[in-house]
């Protein structure tokens, strides 16, 4: 079997899928790399078992099919030096012997069985599909990867929960202190159906996605998901369980509103939080008439710090205490320039949602609040 490629693009297509591997594998054939040679398409997979991540390249000449498993540290490795030029592989079926010859050389290195590299699962009967923007799933993603839990005892809390309906479908993560919900009504399904991504393979989406355009197609069963971009095919195993009910625990009214500038609010946030407590990360939010007190203090070190910055509001005086580090991290995963942030008393989450939301799009973000001392 030969076939001649081009060096960057198989490069940059073993790279992307090469984030699916583990450093330590149970099985060896899984540190490597299945390529695949069918009709001038060669097919390259790159699996954990769990989660498989296909793509596949043209290639400029070749003559025979087949497939072969080859390390995919070692050839990682040595294409990273090679600049852009035709790459000639050269397969002996027999021995598994590769020979790679480039513009001024030659690697030798052999392969292993193919057919020993774990399948892909197939999806049951009760398939669900529905078919998402590239762009609109890039965003959904991004979102709300920041807010999954790493929590063994509930491994439903661990991913990213699609909720479908024949409307709209809603990306929600949440892990207990915070919340994003996502809802696009650029999509929808047939049906009502749902599943939990896990964090990996909402990952490697993360990374995939912002090159990808047109549509992404996926398909579910109760164990299994599969996503179609336009250069790559993913399979993963679900998360199985119940996602919590999140609807619940938003507040409906929350009387006061505060209006700020988003990128003000980060910078004074990051320079106060500097002087909170380590152990908590605790800030203070203090309202009153259009003027919000940021303030924190670290009573070990004896350290303090307070600013006052401008917003719009006109309810009751009130102070209520949050993470800084999660509020930093919520306010960066948004993107309007003002921000609203919602509140009921101390004790209740707040809510905070940006003040014009994107076309098509529904977005908002929970923060549960911290004890004040005093």
């Amino acid at each position: 079997m030969k076939f001649i490629v081009s060096s960057t693009a198989l490069f940059s297509h073993l790279q992307a899928i090469s984030r699916v591997i583990n450093s330590k594998n149970s099985l060896p054939i899984l540190d490597c790399f299945l390529m695949e040679m069918q009709d001038g398409t060669l097919t390259m997979t790159a699996s954990d078992n769990e989660t498989t991540l296909c793509t596949s390249i043209e290639a400029n000449e070749f003559s025979g099919d087949g497939r072969f498993a080859v390390s995919s540290k070692t050839l990682l490795e040595a294409l990273k030096e090679i600049p852009e030029q035709p790459l000639s592989f050269d397969i002996n079926p027999s021995s598994l012997e590769i020979t790679i010859q480039y513009q001024n050389g030659q690697y030798n290195l052999m392969g292993q069985n193919a057919d020993e590299y774990p399948q892909a699962q197939n999806l049951g009967g009760n398939t669900v599909e529905v078919t998402i923007g590239a762009d609109v799933l890039n965003v959904g993603v991004n979102r709300t990867f920041f807010a999954t839990a790493d929590d063994e005892l509930r491994p439903v809390m661990n991913g990213i929960y699609f909720d479908i309906t024949t409307e709209d479908i809603t990306i929600v993560a949440s892990d207990g202190h915070k919340l994003v919900r996502y809802k696009t009504y650029a999509a929808h399904g047939d049906e009502k159906a749902a599943f939990i991504l896990p964090k990996k393979p909402a990952n490697l989406l993360k990374n995939l996605l912002p090159k990808e355009q047109g549509d992404v197609k996926i398909s579910f069963d109760d164990r299994n998901a599969t996503f179609v971009l336009e250069n790559y095919c993913m399979t993963c195993r679900l998360i199985e369980g119940r996602y919590p009910n999140y609807n619940s625990v938003i507040p409906q009214n929350n009387p006061h509103k505060a209006t700020i500038d988003r990128t003000m609010f980060i910078s004074a946030l990051r320079r106060v939080s500097v002087f909170s407590s380590q152990a908590s990360s605790l800030i203070k939010l203090s309202l009153s008439d259009n003027l919000m007190k940021i303030s924190a203090q670290d009573i070990d070190f004896s350290t303090s710090a307070e600013e006052t910055t401008i917003c719009q509001y006109d309810g009751n005086p009130m102070s209520i205490g949050f993470k800084s580090s999660f509020l930093i991290d919520i306010l960066n995963s948004m993107s309007s320039t003002n921000v609203i942030i919602e509140l009921a008393d101390p004790s209740r989450a707040g809510v905070i949602v940006p003040e014009e939301q994107e076309e098509n799009e529904d977005l908002l973000m929970l923060l549960m609040p911290m004890m004040l001392n005093d």
